[in-house]
């Protein structure tokens, strides 16, 4: 369904991400996890066509999405919840969901799909006429999320979703990924909270300053000596 192939990356003259391959397969939840300026939100910019590669491809239903722009990106599928949410805080709830119906077919289907959403985070039915600006941290994140399902994704990616909330609210978050995934939507999951993503995914890839160091199941990396003693201490 999507793959990044041997993709390299810079910011002008600094190389930021090497050599990276990466493959999803429809219905999965893949978690790219690493710590902070390892190059996760680099990699997720390039496939949202706001950066360039400097070399390799980004492939997606059989389409190179390489050379494209961020709204033709769009249209074929991919939506992304951006780290910090980037909510439009002076409007309401309802007014940034149906800002998320950007695609023509979720145009058509947009009070369908915003009921979808407030089936999924019923709090925000209740507070559809608030000003988004106002909502809790998690809601906000809810709305967020709410709003890229609002384009009908195929592939939904999600960037640092449980930045800055509680560890229950993490929790809530990462279940209603599970549930999007249930409903037919692929997700792509950029964390530094490593072992959270990796307990909901079906494989993860291990990033660190730019290169894809290790991969596997979410199972079989929770369990490997080396990222228990690097990455959880143990």
């Amino acid at each position: 369904m999507f793959e990044l192939k041997e993709i390299n990356i810079a910011y002008g003259d600094v190389h930021i991400v090497y050599d990276v391959n990466l493959q999803i397969e429809k219905g999965e939840i893949i978690s790219l996890v690493g710590s902070n300026g390892a190059g996760k939100t680099t990699i997720l910019r390039t496939i949202s066509g706001l950066l360039k590669p400097l070399s390799g491809e980004i492939i997606f239903d059989g389409k190179r999405l390489d050379q494209l722009r961020p709204a033709q990106i769009v249209d074929l599928g991919i939506s992304q919840v951006p780290e910090g949410r980037k909510l439009f805080g002076s409007m309401p709830v309802e007014i940034n969901l149906e800002m998320g119906a950007v695609r023509k077919q979720a145009r058509r289907n947009k009070q369908e799909n915003m009921r979808k959403v407030f089936d999924l985070f019923p709090v925000l039915a209740e507070r559809k006429k608030q000003l988004a600006g106002s909502l809790s941290g998690g809601e906000q994140q809810m709305l967020a999320i709410g709003r890229s399902l609002m384009s009908e994704p195929k592939l939904l990616i999600m960037d640092e979703p449980s930045l800055g909330l509680a560890p229950f609210l993490v929790k809530n978050i990462l279940d209603t990924v599970v549930k999007i995934r249930k409903e037919g939507t692929t997700v792509l999951l950029v964390e530094q909270n490593l072992v959270q993503a990796l307990k909901i995914s079906d494989r993860g890839y291990i990033i660190e300053t730019g290169r894809i160091v290790q991969s596997g199941t979410g199972t079989e990396l929770l369990q490997d000596e080396n990222i228990k003693k690097k990455y959880l201490g143990v």
